[in-house]
């Protein structure tokens, strides 16, 4: 006799609520959401207008120098020198004004022409020389952060400072240079930079073959792509936004302190890989890492109004990479 066994049905429901996969797509929105409830119920001044001009005002340097890190991403890159380029680039935008009595469209130039030659430096060396992008951008960075210590002889560059020979500097800084630090410009040149550098890698087809490069490089030199060209231009792009961001820092504080851009390192770092998981894009992005800026700045913010130490502030930040990395590459393997 034949005895027939039920089976049982194994079928999928043809919706399946994944909790892991909705956090990993909407979790740092989520976040962002549950950290301004939080702040407003703490304190209802977080929520007031001239606050959250402030939050943007405060990422927005933050912001184009992680733009940077990203684009160096794409092509699975990284790139550690941008903090000191951007501290070179406060110098020296700084100095064109105070030292030399220049213009603003020199003093622009002159900064972002060496931020230019320390990406055609990273390029050669990572490029021709084959030297691991991370290693070689460490040695840069000392290297860099070593000449702008040189170039301002340790010292800040302000107007009226007092020159080696004992003479006042005779140069001022241009009303219209000013102005790049202010609200809105400073906020206006953040969104600009976010939203072009946001259609160039979603919607050209220079952006797809970065980002083809990114996750196969052999299989991109196989179809064609001019991988070593990208790798250039990904780099100079890079140093490029850190210059912007030098320059930028310059105009809202005035000076040139030392090492005036290293401190924006890690968290640009930060707002980066943070932007990794936003909206599930599993890639560097734009507009993941503005999210990812945002939620740096929403928490600094916060915990400032909440008294927090700020010596805590880097532990809190700390955090957040370490969880964002983790559900990155979790969510890779």
């Amino acid at each position: 006799m034949k005895v027939e066994i039920p089976v049982q049905n194994k079928a999928k429901p043809a919706f399946r609520f994944e909790l892991f996969d909705f956090l990993y797509k909407y979790g740092t929105i989520i976040t962002i959401i549950v950290l301004i409830a939080v702040f407003a119920l703490v304190n209802p001044a977080f929520i007031q207008s001239n606050n959250i001009i402030n939050i943007l005002r405060s990422i927005s340097i933050v912001t184009i120098i992680a733009i940077g890190i990203t684009i160096s991403l794409t092509v699975n890159g990284f790139d550690l020198s941008v903090g000191s380029v951007a501290s070179l680039s406060n110098a020296i935008v700084i100095s064109m004004f105070v030292w030399f009595s220049q213009n603003t469209m020199v003093a622009l130039f002159s900064a972002i022409l060496a931020a230019l030659l320390v990406g055609i430096f990273n390029s050669i060396m990572i490029v021709k020389l084959k030297i691991p992008d991370m290693l070689l951008t460490l040695a840069t960075m000392f290297i860099i952060q070593g000449i702008a210590l040189t170039y301002t002889k340790g010292s800040t560059i302000s107007q009226n400072m007092v020159m080696p020979d004992g003479t006042f500097a005779s140069g001022t800084i241009s009303p219209l240079f000013q102005k790049f630090g202010q609200v809105p410009w400073i906020i206006v040149i953040m969104l600009i930079i976010v939203a072009v550098v946001h259609i160039f890698l979603t919607y050209t087809k220079h952006g797809r073959f970065m980002y083809i490069i990114g996750g196969n490089k052999e299989a991109a030199r196989l179809s064609g792509i001019p991988v070593n060209k990208y790798k250039v231009a990904a780099y100079l792009l890079s140093s490029l936004f850190a210059a912007i961001g030098g320059i930028v820092l310059a105009s809202r504080i005035m000076t040139a302190e030392i090492n005036a851009g290293t401190p924006y390192l890690m968290d640009a770092v930060a707002a980066a890989f943070i932007g990794f998981a936003v909206l599930g894009a599993g890639k560097p992005n734009a507009f993941g890492t503005f999210i990812g800026a945002v939620l740096i700045g929403i928490l600094q913010n916060g915990l400032v109004m909440m008294s927090v130490p700020y010596y805590a502030m880097d532990i809190v930040k700390g955090l957040v990479l370490a969880f964002a990395l983790g559900i990155t590459y979790y969510k890779q393997r």
